[in-house]
Formats: structure tokens, C-alpha cells, sequence
């Protein structure tokens, strides 16, 4: 017992010391153990929360529930711009990008928009918890516990070692992470982020409009297309990790192996999820 915590604390001080230094003083960033700790909560909400509420009456959330979306929507069109923005200036390549590790203004920016698409994912969590209080147990499938609860992992790494880029190179031997199997990177930070902050508008955006009330259903006829476009953006990234397992490019083969893997996962799941609720 006492090997086994020597090894986890051994490793949790490589992880925590082979960060990038720039974001390490950020808000959940320099330790696992933060995220670890919301993870564990969420998916004790996952599990007690329709318990409690069993025998409660649902709640109210109509006004809570436009806030939220439309501030989600103002957020996510923030870090769309940012993205798009900032590579655009940073003349990024979408063939083989190299992360800047730099404290230019650029790449300080980069970094940033990284951060706060990596913070958005947690308070995306939020939305299991509007589930359970107004008793939409039907919409805590394993999809949106998995997708929600991977996320928030996936972009933590993301901002912990390799904040911008395309391929996630590693031009200083520092970072050197990937020694440790537990945290995978996205292989194409700003990509990901961008067409994910896209659709992103466009989801919280229906979501919004729905919650105002039934008499804006009828302006909602394109929820299908929405779903769609989830899917097609999860093949988008599907396609773009294959094509990296082919490029000539600074970046260990294994590791975008595990990140194709993951948006294998995605396809599938969501591709079950439109087949149930729109073909079937």
C-alpha cells in the first residue's frame, strides 16, 4: 500500500512540475486533483440526484434556464471569435501547427481562449443539474454523462500542457508528458475549438429560445438540423484525427490514436442518439 501511494505521488508531482508554466497559475489548472474532485462530485449528482428528487415536486427553472443559455451562447460566440481570430493572426497552419510557448501577446491569447473553452466545459455540468431538478431523468443518458464527464479531462490536459497548436508539438523537452496514460490531448486544439464553440452557439441558442415557453416550438422545427450538425462536427473531428495518424508530424502516433478512439466513441454514440430519436 504504501509503494502504491509513493507511485501516485510521484506521478502526480510529474504532472503537476512538466506543465506549461504560462497557464499553471490558472484557475484549475496546475493539479489534477481539482477536476479529479469535480468529476467525482458530478457523477455523485449523476447518481443521488434522481434519487432525491424522486418523491419532490420538479422545479421552476424558466428564468434560470434563459440566463444560463443565452449567457452560454454570448460565451461560446466569444470563444469562437477568439479562435478564429487569433490563428487567423498567428497565420496558424492546419496541417502541422506547433504550439507557441511563448509570452507573446498571440500566443498569451491563444492560451487564454484555450482556458476558458477548457472552463466552459465545467460549467457545462450544469446542465445534468437542470435535468435532475426539473426531473428530466430521460436526458441523463450515458451520451451526456460520458461526453460531459470526458471533457472536462480532455481540455484540462489541453490547457495543462499544450494551450494552442494543431498537432501538439513538443518542441522543448519539458513537456515531455506523455509518459503518463492518463491524460490524452486534444491533436487539434484550436480546430476543435472553433468548430465546437460554432455549433455551441447554435445549440444554446435553440435551447434559449426553448426555454421561453411552448408557443416558440413552432420556430424551433430545425432541432433535427441541430443534431445534425453535432454529428457531422464529431465526423469532422473523426476524419481530421485519421488523417493526423498519416502525417509526417512531431507528435507520437499512440497518443493520436487514443484521441481517434475518443471521437470514435462520439461518432457512435451520437450517431445511436439521431438514429433513435429521428430515424427509428
Amino acid at each position: 500500500m504504501a509503494s502504491m501511494w509513493q507511485s501516485v505521488l510521484s506521478a502526480h508531482q510529474r504532472i503537476v512540475e512538466n506543465g506549461d508554466k504560462r497557464t499553471d497559475p490558472w484557475l484549475l489548472v496546475y493539479s489534477p486533483v481539482p477536476v479529479s474532485i469535480i468529476f467525482l462530485v458530478y457523477l455523485c449528482v449523476v447518481w443521488a440526484g434522481p434519487r432525491l428528487m424522486k418523491d419532490r415536486k420538479p422545479v421552476d427553472l424558466k428564468v434560470v434556464l434563459i440566463v444560463y443559455n443565452f449567457a452560454m451562447v454570448g460565451l461560446s460566440a466569444y470563444m469562437c471569435y477568439e479562435f478564429l481570430v487569433t490563428s487567423w493572426l498567428s497565420d496558424y497552419s492546419y496541417r502541422c501547427q506547433p504550439v507557441d510557448y511563448s509570452t507573446s501577446p498571440l500566443a498569451m491569447r491563444m492560451a487564454r481562449v484555450c482556458w476558458w473553452f477548457f472552463f466552459s466545459k465545467v460549467i457545462e455540468l450544469s446542465d445534468t443539474i437542470f435535468f435532475i431538478l426539473r426531473k428530466k431523468n430521460n436526458q441523463l443518458t450515458f451520451l451526456h454523462v460520458y461526453h460531459h464527464g470526458t471533457m472536462i479531462f480532455n481540455w484540462w490536459a489541453g490547457v495543462k500542457y499544450v494551450a494552442g497548436g494543431q498537432l501538439f508539438l513538443l518542441p522543448h523537452t519539458e513537456y515531455q508528458y506523455f509518459s503518463c496514460p492518463l491524460f490524452v490531448p486534444h491533436p487539434a486544439a484550436f480546430f476543435i475549438g472553433l468548430l465546437n464553440t460554432f455549433v455551441h452557439v447554435v445549440m444554446y441558442l435553440y435551447y434559449g429560445l426553448a426555454a421561453i415557453g411552448p408557443h416558440m416550438q413552432k420556430y424551433l422545427w430545425w432541432k433535427r438540423h441541430l443534431t445534425s450538425l453535432q454529428l457531422v462536427q464529431f465526423l469532422m473531428f473523426l476524419v481530421y484525427t485519421g488523417r493526423n495518424l498519416l502525417t509526417e508530424c512531431d507528435f507520437p502516433k499512440s497518443m493520436n490514436l487514443l484521441v481517434f478512439v475518443y471521437c470514435v466513441t462520439l461518432v457512435i454514440l451520437f450517431g445511436n442518439f439521431y438514429y433513435q430519436s429521428y430515424v427509428n
